[in-house]
C-alpha cells in the first residue's frame, strides 16, 4: 500500500486549521533537559507514591486467611490509664483520643476541669 503524501498533507492543513500548529506538531519538538528531567522526577515521586500505597495494603497469611499488615501495626490500647476498665465503646474512643481517659473517667474528672487536666492533673489512685 503505498502512502499518497499529497493525502497527508491536505490532512495535516485540515488539522491545523481547526485545531491549531500544535496538533501537528511533533511530540518532541519542544521537549528539552529541563522537560525530561522534570518528567523523571514526576515519575520518581510516582512511584514512590505506588510503593507506599503497596506497602499500607499488603496482606499477611495467618492460618490460612490473608489479613492486613496494617492491622498488625495498629496499636490499640483500650484500657483507660485512668481506672484501668476495658472498652470496645466508640464514645470511649473519642475521650480517649482527646483526653486519654474513657467516658466514665471524663465524666467524673474532666468535665468542667479541662484546663486542669491538660496541665497533667490526674486523680491519686485509691489503695
Amino acid at each position: 500500500m503505498k502512502k499518497d503524501l499529497n493525502k497527508i498533507a491536505q490532512y495535516e492543513i485540515a488539522i491545523s486549521k481547526k485545531y491549531g500548529k500544535e496538533a501537528i506538531a511533533h511530540p518532541q519538538a519542544d521537549w528539552d533537559d529541563g522537560k525530561e528531567k522534570e518528567y523523571q522526577q514526576q515519575i520518581m515521586d510516582l512511584y514512590q507514591k505506588e510503593r507506599k500505597h503497596e506497602e499500607k495494603n499488603e496482606k499477611l497469611e495467618m492460618d490460612g486467611f490473608l489479613i492486613s499488615k496494617k492491622l498488625f501495626s495498629k496499636e490499640d490500647n483500650r484500657n483507660c490509664p485512668v481506672c484501668q476498665a476495658y472498652s470496645f465503646e466508640l464514645r470511649d474512643d473519642v475521650y480517649m483520643t482527646k483526653f486519654d481517659c474513657c467516658f466514665k473517667c471524663y465524666i467524673q474528672w474532666v468535665e468542667g476541669r479541662e484546663t486542669r487536666w491538660r496541665t497533667g492533673w490526674r486523680p491519686q489512685e485509691e489503695k
